[in-house]
C-alpha cells in the first residue's frame, strides 16, 4: 500500500470513506484509529510514536471542511464527520493508491441497503422526478425539488447541507438518479435559507 504519495489531509479524508462517512457522521477517534490504520506513525507523537496524535487528526478534518481546501467533509468535533460531494469524488481518484492494502470498507449492512433501496424508490416516484423527465429540470417546482431531499422550511443551516450531501453521495452517480440529483442541489442550495 503507498499511503506515501497522500497528503495527511487525503488520508483523513479516506478514513471518513472507509468508516462509512458517505452516509452518517464518524467520530473523531474512530477517525484517529482508522487514519493511523491507512499510514502508521503519520498522525503520532514524536516523543510516544505509539501513541496517535488526536489534535493532529482534529487539523487536518477542520482543514478538509475548509473552503480553501476544496471543502471535502462537513461536520464538527462534537457532531461527528461526513464526506461532500466533492470530498467522495477525491477519494474515489485516490482510492487505487491503497489498492493491494489490508484496507478494505465495511460492507453496508442489510438494513442500510435495504434504506438506499427504499430512498431510491421514492425518489423514482416523486413528483420531481416525473416533471423532470416529462419536461426537464425547469418543470421542477422549488417545493418539488425540497421534497426530493426531504428538507422544508424547518430545515436549515448544516442540518439542511448534511441532507443534500447525503443525497449526492447516495445518488450523485446513480444512472437514474444522477443527473436529477445534481442538478437540484444546486438549486436547493441557491434558494435555502
Amino acid at each position: 500500500m503507498d499511503t506515501t504519495r497522500l497528503s495527511n489531509l487525503e488520508i483523513v479524508t479516506i478514513a471518513v470513506f472507509l468508516l462509512g462517512g458517505e452516509l452518517a457522521r464518524i467520530d473523531i477517534e474512530d477517525i484517529a484509529m482508522k487514519s493511523n490504520e491507512i499510514a502508521p506513525g503519520r498522525f503520532s507523537w514524536r516523543k510516544y510514536p505509539d501513541q496517535i496524535n488526536i489534535r493532529a487528526v482534529q487539523k487536518r478534518l477542520f482543514d478538509a471542511a475548509s473552503p480553501k481546501y476544496g471543502a471535502l467533509l462537513i461536520g464538527t468535533e462534537r457532531a461527528g464527520w461526513q464526506l461532500t460531494e466533492r470530498g467522495a469524488t477525491l477519494v474515489r481518484e485516490r482510492l487505487p493508491l491503497l489498492q493491494g492494502g489490508a484496507l478494505s470498507r465495511e460492507p453496508t449492512n442489510r438494513l442500510a441497503e435495504q434504506q438506499r433501496r427504499s430512498e431510491k424508490t421514492r425518489m423514482l416516484a416523486s413528483s420531481a422526478f416525473s416533471n423532470w423527465q416529462a419536461a426537464g429540470i425547469e418543470a421542477v417546482s422549488q417545493q418539488d425539488a425540497e421534497t426530493l431531499f426531504r428538507i422544508d422550511d424547518y430545515v436549515a443551516g448544516k442540518a439542511r447541507e448534511r441532507k443534500i450531501e447525503r443525497a449526492l453521495n447516495l445518488f450523485g452517480s446513480d444512472p437514474d438518479l444522477g443527473d436529477l440529483v445534481r442538478a437540484l442541489a444546486a438549486r436547493v442550495r441557491r434558494g435555502g435559507r
